[in-house]
């Protein structure tokens, strides 16, 4: 999936459950994540803690975070019977959450989301080995 159709859903999720958001501008073009800088600004919020995301294909992902100054983040998710581990590049960047989830099971999710006017969270998931198995998601928790 083109960065362009995630944003664009990402987007469409976020204003669709009545949050404010405003995708990141680098993502109105077809570069490859490769090909842009990465400037990261000042996180809008820490995400350190055990909180839930509740996905809409019926899965809860319980996450334990650390997030250091830099807005990096680490730590380990579990749902179900699996577990996983938040892969390097993990990120809060101003009101922007991204990060990979490596499970036990072999699967690889990738969670993107927006830091709400009502402080929540919400965004979109897919497995990076199979990006058409996508869900959105919202944490109940504020930040």
């Amino acid at each position: 999936m083109s960065t362009t159709k995630l944003a664009a859903a990402a987007l469409t999720l976020v204003v669709g459950i009545g949050s404010v958001a405003v995708a990141p501008a680098a993502w109105a073009d077809n570069a490859s994540p490769t090909q842009r800088p990465v400037t990261a600004s000042a996180a809008a919020f820490n995400a350190s803690g055990v909180w839930d995301l509740f996905q809409s294909n019926r899965y809860t992902v319980r996450v334990n975070i650390t997030q250091d100054g830099a807005g990096n983040l680490f730590g380990t998710a579990s749902s179900g019977g699996s577990v996983g581990t938040l892969e390097a590049g993990a990120l809060v960047n101003g009101t922007s959450i991204s990060f990979n989830v490596r499970w036990s099971n072999g699967a690889r999710g990738r969670y993107e989301g927006f830091l709400g006017a009502d402080r929540r969270l919400s965004g979109i998931t897919f497995d990076l080995n199979k990006p058409s198995s996508q869900a959105t998601w919202v944490t109940t928790r504020t930040f």
